[in-house]
Order: C-alpha cells, then sequence, then structure tokens
C-alpha cells in the first residue's frame, strides 16, 4: 500500500516537473510531493461535493417520476432508472473519498515520500530514453498523441521497470490500476498493452 501511494503521488507530481531535463534538488521534489498531497485532499472534497449534487439530482428525478407516472408510466420508469444510475454513481464516489484520507495519512510516512522523489528522479533524469522505450512499443500512434495521463502512468511503469529494478508483473499491475483511477474508461487495457510491448523494448540493455 506503501509503494502504491507513492506511485500516486508521483503521477500527481509529474505535471510540476521542469519539460526539459534538469537536475532537481531535494527540497524541489519534497514540494512537488507537498503539492501532489495537497491534490489528493481536494480530491477527496470535490468527489463529495459531487456525490452531493448526484444524489440531489437522483432524488429530483424520483419527485419527478411521481409526477409523470399518471401520465406517462414509461417515462417515469426511465427517470426512476436515472435516480438509479445517479445514486450508484453517488456511492461509488463515496468510496473513492473515503479511501483519500488514508492515502494522505500513508503520504505521512518518510518511505512514501522517499520512494515518490525516487520515482519523479527517475523519471525526470531519464525521460528521454523512457519516451524512446515508449515510441517504439506504440502500436500505430505516437507519444505526442498520448492522453497527459496516459503517458504519465507509462512512464512511472518504465522507470520503474527500467531504473528501480521493479518486477515488470507488478509494474504493470499498478499502472493498471492507476489508470482504472485516474485514467479514460478502456484506458487501462491500453496501458496494459503498450507495457506488455514495452518488455520487450527492454530487454536491450541500457545503452544499447
Amino acid at each position: 500500500m506503501s509503494r502504491r501511494t507513492a506511485r500516486e503521488l508521483a503521477l500527481l507530481g509529474q505535471s510540476q516537473l521542469p519539460k526539459k531535463k534538469e537536475k532537481l534538488e531535494k527540497k524541489t521534489l519534497e514540494d512537488i510531493v507537498l503539492a501532489a498531497v495537497r491534490t489528493l485532499r481536494l480530491e477527496a472534497r470535490d468527489s463529495l461535493e459531487t456525490a452531493a449534487e448526484e444524489l440531489r439530482r437522483g432524488n429530483d428525478r424520483l419527485v419527478n417520476s411521481e409526477i409523470q407516472a399518471a401520465i406517462d408510466l414509461s417515462s417515469s420508469r426511465t427517470m426512476v432508472y436515472e435516480s438509479i444510475e445517479l445514486a450508484e454513481a453517488a456511492i461509488n464516489r463515496i468510496g473513492l473519498a473515503i479511501e483519500i484520507p488514508e492515502l494522505v495519512n500513508l503520504t505521512n510516512r518518510v518511505e512514501v515520500k522517499m520512494h515518490a522523489i525516487e520515482i519523479l528522479t527517475a523519471v525526470n533524469e531519464n525521460r528521454a530514453e523512457i519516451d524512446d522505450i515508449l515510441g517504439r512499443s506504440l502500436v500505430k500512434w505516437t507519444i505526442n498523441r498520448l492522453p497527459k495521463i496516459d503517458r504519465d502512468i507509462l512512464r512511472i511503469a518504465i522507470a520503474e521497470m527500467r531504473y528501480l529494478g521493479q518486477d515488470p508483473r507488478t509494474a504493470i499491475n499498478e499502472a493498471v490500476e492507476l489508470a482504472k483511477r485516474y485514467s479514460g474508461e478502456d484506458g487501462y487495457r491500453f496501458i496494459n498493452g503498450v507495457l506488455r510491448n514495452a518488455i520487450e523494448q527492454m530487454k536491450e540493455p541500457v545503452g544499447g
């Protein structure tokens, strides 16, 4: 769980890394990680606010369905289904918000912050080679066309496998979990496929 939290902090912090390869001071990296923690807190608040709005809309649908039932039973049934869907979405968001305080608590651990900094450092210092590996792993696609969040998740996984000694299977599984949380609906399948191709690309030695 600690390493998963570190990966999430690294993912949230990547957008603050310099675009060009630069030597980052530890203090700067610690500030980036701190900003990522703040993002997690804001995410929890936003999830709860969105859940409350979905519940309100669901309640409105139910009220309207009762009124509509006397006129058009089919429309009333549709409104009830919409209300159920909104309630399910709200429950999922509340579940996500409940998990976040635990993540935030874990970020106070030294080993979590250090691993997040380790990942960010590996991504920043080796971005050119990481992107080269990704570019060769994409099929009929280019790295610049990738959604930013997918690109950042892929960079973390490659950095962990290539430079931090992470087991490839674990790195892929963790990348898939990040994608399920942050990427689009089918993003995790795409990321899984790219990383499996990347494993083949990384069989060559570093600098080879």
